[in-house]
């Protein structure tokens, strides 16, 4: 069966993350974000999409949320408390503590700051997180008799996770957003090898490769710096959670070694609150922060403090960390309003900013003027600094997490066409990987791993169980289908067990598939076994035959036991880690007989001309396909043979 993969959300675009996956029968979506661009319907996903009757209960097996982006859980409320959705919703233990944070911060910039119409409430938040079931690292949680799922750390934010998800043979993983190397407080993304039939990865950063993240810190100090000495006010948009702390640290470090006084903001009380659940969730940080919490916190800031409105316009330099990022909106784009006009101030954009966001409009060139509205006009004089905190991960972060778990296929999120376009590209030439991009509402299929039940029937069971015994002289060094020449060593006998088990797959339609014996077969299909032998009449050199034998040429018993007995003497030299088998009348080799021959017109003999003066002596081989390398061996080297050196003499009367 395909794995189906219906994009919703960030198809060829960052915003709004939402992909429904079905894996043989089963449906999972994946994140449930709204876009921060739009005011309008695409804001959502197109969530009839996935029910046209809007029955999403029967239509979804569960939901999986990957953190508490709002690009990632942000339509959650209104999909379960107004579309309808009661089915099971799995994230971590941190992200259902943090998500309705930040849904309610969300809510309150739309409704009480900005007038728009409510699309949930504080209640449907709350009522949305009852139906959460959290989930912890590496835990293989089982979501009915055939899906089950398990979170692996995936860096980016606190609590964001991978999560892989697996229906009989099928597997995926679903990345969400992650980051591959580690930064202040979060440690780098961890997964195990997997075997994967699709990798879903986000692509915000497809052609980036980030330089040192210590030249990008010191270069993001001195901007601070240049900007507070000067008398200047430094804002920096931020989400409540995630970069907010990262830079938080780096500062109040900072300020510790230069011993600044200028004072460091946090806007409203999100972030205080949001502090609070870092200090709680520990584990869930880098291993410095983990080692160090012991003798201090790392998120008890010293320097920054809590910032009260009516400082917005008060005299003297200071920083400012502002929700919501990338300016979308709320006390960030207030405080913007203030200070873009003032050649003193700086702006500083550490991550990646959504189109349509005036953080987008600033990071797209040095605007003069920005325009939120027919009404509202701002005059942009202040200075604009850029500079990569984004907890996304490079293009080298993705090409190494496909290039480690080494999937069937790849489809990319989460990212920009052009630089998609790229990325695509790389995957399939490097890696060899069918790699997709789909957009949004598309559909993509994909083949996934099938494996088929079989039932075995008893002689096949015997035939694995009989021994298969090779009497070998060589050592264990040596590669059993070799065969050692002129060897003067004498190896010890080694005796291999190399049973195969060997079978035959039948499918009829209406019945179940079974693996038979080939004798099996034969009785089904009312066939007798036919082997197939080679035979072959090779000469050998005996110069002395007339001394040996009758006057007319004939060999005796006695004589041609002598002839067996001499190639029995030179091939076990000439094959010294061989097992060669003296039965009297022939001798063998696996499956590789031979005897003399004393017909006149052997039909196995290719030579015109008849045997003269009684020079040869020929003899009959015989052997299966299966041993078809050893036959061509022994022949060669009987044909080489002169047995006349050893033959014991007779006179005839």
């Amino acid at each position: 069966m395909a794995i189906e993969c219906l994009v919703l959300g960030a198809g060829q675009e960052v915003g709004k993350s939402c992909v429904v996956v079905t894996i043989n029968g089963k449906r999972i979506m994946f994140d449930c974000g709204m876009h921060m661009g739009y005011d309008d319907h695409r804001r959502y996903p197109d969530f009839s999409l996935i029910s046209k009757s809007r029955d999403f209960d029967h239509s979804l097996d569960c939901v999986i949320i990957t953190h508490f982006h709002l690009d990632h859980v942000g339509a959650l409320p209104y999909f379960t408390e107004v579309c309808g959705y009661n089915g099971p919703i799995y994230m971590t233990y941190p992200t259902k503590a943090l998500a309705p944070l930040m849904l309610e911060d969300f809510r309150k910039v739309l409704v009480d700051r900005r007038g728009e119409e409510e699309q949930f409430t504080s209640l449907h938040i709350s009522q949305c997180m009852q139906k959460v079931i959290a989930i912890d690292l590496k835990q293989t949680l089982q979501v009915d008799d055939d899906l089950q799922i398990r979170a692996y750390y995936a860096g980016h934010v606190l609590g964001a996770a991978m999560f892989y998800a697996k229906v009989g043979e099928s597997a995926m993983v679903y990345t969400g957003d992650y980051n591959m190397t580690p930064d202040r407080h979060l440690g780098a993304a961890q997964i195990d090898r997997l075997e994967l039939d699709l990798l879903i990865t986000e692509s915000t950063y497809a052609t980036t490769i980030r330089d040192s993240k210590y030249a990008r810190e010191r270069e993001f100090l001195k901007a601070v710096h240049e900007c507070v000495a000067g008398g200047g006010k430094v804002l920096i948009p931020t989400f409540a959670l995630g970069r907010a702390q990262e830079l938080c640290i780096l500062l109040d470090d900072y300020w510790e070694r230069m011993n600044l006084k200028v004072p460091i903001y946090f806007s409203a009380g999100l972030t205080i609150q949001a502090n609070m659940y870092y200090k709680i969730l520990i584990s869930w940080t880098s291993q410095k922060i983990k080692e160090t919490y012991a003798t201090r916190n790392a998120f008890d800031f010293k320097h920054v403090h809590n910032f009260d409105r009516s400082l917005i316009n008060a005299p003297g330099p200071c920083v400012l960390f502002a929700t919501p990022g990338m300016i979308s909106g709320g006390f960030s784009l207030e405080v913007f309003k203030q200070w873009a006009p003032c050649e003193m101030n700086l702006i500083t954009l550490p991550g990646y900013c959504v189109a349509g966001t005036v953080g987008h409009k600033l990071m797209s060139g040095k605007p003069t003027k920005i325009v939120l509205d027919k009404d509202t006009q701002i005059d942009v004089r202040c200075q604009i600094h850029q500079l990569s905190f984004s907890p996304h991960t490079d293009s080298k972060g993705i090409m190494d997490l496909a290039r480690f778990l080494s999937p069937k296929n790849v489809i990319l999120v989460h990212g920009e066409k052009p630089k998609m376009v790229s990325l695509k590209e790389r995957i399939q030439s490097e890696l060899r990987i069918p790699c997709y991009l789909p957009a949004n509402c598309d559909t993509v299929h994909i083949p996934s791993t099938t494996y088929v039940k079989a039932h075995a029937s008893n002689a096949f069971i015997r035939s694995c169980l009989n021994p298969n015994f090779r009497f070998l002289k060589r050592s264990t060094e040596e590669n059993s289908d070799q065969v050692l020449r002129n060897t003067n060593s004498t190896a010890p006998l080694q005796v291999n067990d190399e049973r195969v088990a060997e079978g035959i797959l039948i499918m009829e339609k209406g019945k179940k598939t079974r693996v038979v014996h080939q004798d099996d077969l034969l009785l089904m299909l009312r066939q007798k076994k036919h082997d197939i032998q080679f035979g072959y009449c090779c000469a050998a050199q005996l110069d002395n035959l007339e001394e040996t034998g009758n006057r007319d040429g004939a060999l005796s018993h006695s004589d041609k036991c002598s002839c067996l007995q001499l190639l029995f003497k030179e091939l076990s030299n000439y094959f010294s880690g061989v097992n060669i088998q003296d039965l009297g009348e022939h001798l063998q080799v696996e499956s590789f007989q031979v005897s003399v021959c004393l017909k006149d017109n052997c039909p196995y003999r290719i030579i015109d001309s008849p045997r003269k003066e009684a020079a040869t002596i020929f003899f009959c081989c015989s052997w299966s396909a299966a041993d078809e390398k050893l036959a061509r061996e022994i022949i060669s080297a009987i044909e080489r043979f002169n047995l006349s050196d050893n033959l014991p003499c007779k006179n005839s009367k």
